[in-house]
Parts: C-alpha cells; structure tokens; sequence
C-alpha cells in the first residue's frame, strides 16, 4: 500500500536492479508457475542477477512480497513521528496513513494476485501476521507517546488493533471495487472510526 520508490543505490549491484524490480518478477513468475515451484535462482535469473544479489535485498522468497508493505510501515512510522502533537489523536493518524499510501485503481490487478498468494499459499499466509504487527505496532508506539502511556497499555493497543483493522476492511473493498484510488476509502473507514462508527457519510457512493 505505498508508492513504488525505486530502492536507494547498492555497491556493486548491476544497473537497473531494485527490490522493486525483483519484486515484480518474482510475483509475475509466482503467477504463472506457482509459489513453491518457483526458485531464488529463477527470480535472479529472470532479472538478470546472481543469487548473491538477490538475498542483497531479501532473506528470503516469501519477503519479496512483501517488500511495499515494509516500505509503508517505514513510512508510517517516519510520518507519524513527524506529525505535530497540536492535531487531534485521531486525525494525525489518518493524515499520516493517508500520506503513506498511494495505490490507484489501476494497481489493483497486481495487489489482487498478491492477495491471491498469501491467501492460498499457507507459507505466506503464516508470515503475514508478522507484517500486520508490524503495522499496527507504528500506530499503537505513535498513540503511547502522544498519550503519555506504556505502548503495551490497553488503550495503545486497542487503538492500533483498531486502526488497522478499519484499514484493512477499506482495502479488500477498494481492491474489490476498483473505482477509485486507494485513500478515498482508507479516509471514509478512518474518519468513521473517529467518529464511534456514528458517521456514515463520510463512505464512498456504492
């Protein structure tokens, strides 16, 4: 759920290699042979790379998939630390996530074949748990510091369980719908949180 910046410059790696780059090959290639029937070495070499390079930018085969993800919380956590403490809690955390993701109508078809992996391949659906906490540890870290409380207090975490969990049904029915770009809905699902789900108004026409 992030722009698709192009990874900064590595020593030695060849021109025009980039996570992203290895990103889009290794899902193309998942696609079409499958997950498990899919090599490091046939990603590598599909991009024209040594093995050597790819683990560069990946432990292993089932991070490549999540490589926008990881790069979202990154910027998450960046946007919500430099969010001033005069914005409502709320708001500041919708204004950030808002900023952090930029997926339009027409990267859906590659976010639904990556939906598609991780929910029928057990391997990657086991892994997705770690980057959901991940996610959600940005938004409950952010709300214990601006609360003054422990991140591991109920409320920091109820708030970020919360947050990501508005996020991600705004995301399965954007990438259902296709209609717009993925912050109208992150926006409508946010600010009817914020609101003690009481305001509907705010959700895209259907």
């Amino acid at each position: 759920m992030t722009e698709r910046t192009p990874a900064t410059g590595r020593r030695g790696r060849p021109p025009g290699t980039s996570a992203r780059a290895l990103e889009v090959i290794a899902l193309q290639l998942f696609h079409e042979r499958g997950f498990h029937a899919t090599t490091v070495d046939d990603i590598a070499s599909a991009a024209g790379v040594s093995r050597r390079t790819f683990f560069r930018y990946y432990e292993t085969k089932s991070d490549v998939l999540w490589n926008e993800f990881d790069a979202e919380v990154a910027a998450l956590e960046k946007l919500l630390a430099d969010t001033s403490d005069k914005l409502p809690l709320l708001d500041a955390v919708r204004e950030a996530v808002l900023a952090a993701n930029h997926y339009r109508a027409e990267d859906v078809p590659e976010l639904r074949m990556r939906m598609n992996l991780i929910s029928t391949v057990a391997e990657l659906g086991a892994s997705a748990a770690v980057h959901y906490d991940a996610w959600e540890r940005a938004v409950s870290t952010y709300v214990a510091r601006r609360t003054g409380r422990p991140a591991d207090s109920l409320y920091a975490l109820a708030v970020g369980r919360s947050v990501l969990a508005v996020c991600r049904a705004a995301y399965e029915r954007w990438s259902a719908r296709a209609d717009a770009d993925l912050t109208v809905y992150l926006d409508a699902a946010l600010r009817t949180l914020a609101t003690g789900f009481q305001d509907t108004s705010a959700e895209p026409p259907t």
